[in-house]
């Protein structure tokens, strides 16, 4: 399996999911372009033009610009991430979600299901409060009222709902991760547009020919470091001793290891960070008082002042939802009780202690990256003064993780068949020698 992509449609049950993935996509995709009725998108897109780096222009990022051109399927997908969050970070709070998500599969059935009535008051509440704020907006609105504000909020809220269905299908019955491959898909869209533009630069002179082959080639270097880092782990050994299991039956001792990766929380830390620093934007976009203004200038990227608090930030949430997601005492208590051991470390709270310590050393330098991601574009922009390529930290991570799942996902595929291959013949010729035997 040198190249294994030829082989992708050669496999029925790959194909049909495959097949299934992109139709449920092209379906995403078309309804992103749908305009809500009564809208002028001309006057919203200018108005978006000038809210940029604020957190209107964040979300539009992640929904692929329906936010700007108010779409039936403006809301996106983050309606359910945001309610997906909400209850990974209530978990560590309340012990009755904590002690669903310890339930197996009736407990997650249960979760889930909170999780999709979180995303329709979410919906609601989002659709109304964009309702209201392009009802605002000089000449954006064809006929402002009640009866727009009734009937966006719940188209906008349909299509929100129909989303996260969507995604789900996703999950099931095609192949990858679905509330992941939309924000991909959503994201991505912007690459051609972003690399004509750049193309239209360096034709007209605006950007010579050496500055697009070193940005070129500091993009390459940062996407290789972003997927080596993205793909590293510490392997923490652990020890399976011999058991008898009955009936002379023995179980041999076997050795195996615990992935602790070096990026545990992903891109969260980053969107936690953006959705801080661009407050201060946000409001000196909507309110013309002195202060904030001053706070918008002063937390814009070009200052240190936003550099420096960008990075600690992102530091911080690292460490902060690390914690959320990884519980080592659990993961203790676990390994316990299949009786298994690190070598060395004693099992039970010594072995939870170990794990936090371990942990802990290894999120600072997956910190420092991370802040580092964060920042790259910016500095990239400041050195070369241009500001052509749709290359920030966040949408870079999200591509390579969602990119690299979906991925392995397919070579689990791929396996997987070829292993059923190879025990479908050598059941074939153990039943032929048998037969020749006989």
């Amino acid at each position: 399996m040198v190249n294994p992509i030829p082989n992708l449609f050669r496999i029925p049950e790959l194909k049909k999911k495959i097949i299934f993935t992109l139709g449920i996509l092209l379906i995403y995709r078309f309804g992103a372009h749908v305009t809500a009725p009564g809208i002028n998108v001309r006057a919203l897109e200018e108005q978006f033009a000038q809210l940029q780096g604020t957190l209107f222009g964040v979300y539009d990022m992640f929904v692929g610009g329906a936010l700007s051109r108010a779409t039936v399927f403006s809301l996106g997908i983050m309606p359910y991430i945001s309610a997906s969050i909400m209850f990974q970070l209530l978990a560590a709070v309340f012990p009755t979600v904590q002690k669903m998500q310890k339930e197996g599969e009736e407990g997650r059935k249960k979760l889930t299901q909170w999780t999709r009535y979180a995303t329709v008051v979410l919906c609601i509440a989002q659709a109304y409060g964009y309702s209201i704020f392009v009802q605002s907006i000089q000449g954006a609105v064809l006929y402002p009222g009640a009866m727009f504000l009734v009937t966006t909020t719940m188209i906008l809220t349909v299509g929100g709902i129909f989303i996260m269905w969507l995604g789900e299908q996703i999950t099931d019955r095609g192949i990858g991760n679905g509330m992941s491959l939309l924000i991909f898909f959503s994201i991505i869209e912007g690459f051609p547009t972003a690399i004509v533009r750049t193309w239209e630069a360096t034709v007209t002179g605006v950007l010579s020919p050496t500055m697009l082959i070193v940005l070129l080639v500091v993009m390459v270097a940062i996407t290789a470091g972003v997927v080596a880092m993205t793909m590293a782990a510490r392997k923490l050994p652990v020890q399976i001793p011999r058991k008898v299991m009955g009936r002379g039956r023995v179980r041999e001792g076997q050795k195996s290891f615990i992935p602790l990766r070096i990026n545990s929380a992903g891109v969260m830390p980053i969107i936690f960070a953006q959705a801080i620093i661009i407050v201060p934007g946000t409001f000196a976009a909507f309110f013309t008082a002195g202060v904030f203004q001053r706070l918008a200038d002063t937390f814009q990227p070009g200052n240190w002042i936003y550099y420096g608090s960008y990075g600690l930030l992102v530091m911080f949430f690292t460490y902060f939802y690390t914690s959320i997601i990884f519980n080592p005492v659990d993961l203790a208590e676990n390994l316990k009780k299949q009786g298994a051991f690190i070598p060395g470390v004693k099992p039970g709270a010594r072995t939870a202690e170990y794990i936090d310590h371990v942990l802990s050393r290894i999120t600072l330098p997956g910190s420092i990256y991370l802040a580092f991601i964060a920042l790259v574009p910016f500095w990239i922009f400041d050195l070369f003064d241009i500001q052509l390529f749709f290359f920030g930290g966040t949408s870079l991570l999200i591509v390579v993780g969602v990119g690299l799942d979906t991925v392995q996902q397919m070579q689990q595929h791929l396996l997987l068949r070829h292993y059923e291959g190879f025990m479908k013949k050598g059941r074939v010729r153990f039943r032929g020698r048998q037969r020749y035997t006989g």
